[in-house]
């Protein structure tokens, strides 16, 4: 028994009156360690990508634009085109002028025309028309139909033509023609055509081309001052297509 008055010392008690004697205090540690290292070995579900599924079908639309482009390709090139004519030469042969009792012309001149076939296929031409104009009137027309003759596939021919006006009237013009005397130089138009057929496997194409020209002629010195030629369907004069190469007047 003790007193009122005696002090009495006590222990304090453990957090954990029941102690578990299996319990680890360390949660990491193994009493037991396994004596093989395990391999964890995860198991996916397959899987297909997508663009072997629209594999095919970017196929088929490559090819058919593939086929497209050919055929596209294809129709450019072989579709038939009009010839390719150029004047390569104008001479002048001579130039006569009579006014007394009224004005009379005689004119000739000679043409070097080139026909180039700019197609695939062979090019035939029947003939070569040449016609000479004053003021817009035509005073002499030649057809040279011995002139006709074949031009291979992406091929030129040369051809040769002469025209010849001889005791042509002038009635209309007779006042500008003496005027154009006075000054010593006449200016004359020509007109060149070629006409052909084009041989695309068992169908024929008519085909056909004409170069335009102006001519001014010195009546004095008897020689061709300037000429500037253009074909008739385009009406361009700048235009390279029908020119007149230099140091052939």
């Amino acid at each position: 028994m003790t007193g009122k008055d005696e002090f009495v010392s006590y222990s304090p008690l453990p957090s954990n009156p029941n102690p578990s004697p299996y319990l680890n205090p360390n949660p990491y540690y193994d009493p037991s360690p396994h004596p093989y290292p395990q391999n964890v070995v995860v198991l996916l579900p397959s899987y297909r990508p997508r663009f072997h599924r629209r594999r095919p079908r970017c196929v088929l639309y490559s090819g058919a634009l593939f086929l497209f482009l050919l055929l596209a390709g294809a129709a450019f090139l072989l579709y038939p085109s009009d010839p390719e004519i150029r004047v390569v030469r104008i001479g002048l042969n001579r130039i006569r002028i009579r006014t007394d009792p009224r004005p009379i012309l005689d004119l000739s001149f000679s043409l070097t025309v080139k026909v180039r076939n700019r197609d695939f296929f062979s090019l035939s031409y029947d003939s070569l028309a040449v016609s000479v104009g004053y003021r817009g009137r035509r005073i002499g027309f030649v057809s040279a139909a011995s002139a006709g003759g074949r031009v291979r596939a992406r091929g030129s021919s040369y051809v040769d033509a002469t025209l010849t006006v001889d005791g042509f009237e002038v009635v209309y013009d007779a006042f500008y023609l003496l005027q154009d005397i006075a000054k010593g130089v006449i200016p004359f138009d020509t007109d060149t055509r070629v006409e052909g057929k084009l041989g695309l496997f068992f169908f024929t194409v008519p085909l056909k081309a004409t170069v335009s020209c102006e001519v001014y002629v010195n009546i004095n010195h008897q020689t061709i001052v300037r000429q500037d030629c253009y074909p008739k369907s385009l009406g361009d004069p700048l235009d390279q297509s029908a020119y007149i190469e230099a140091g052939d007047t």
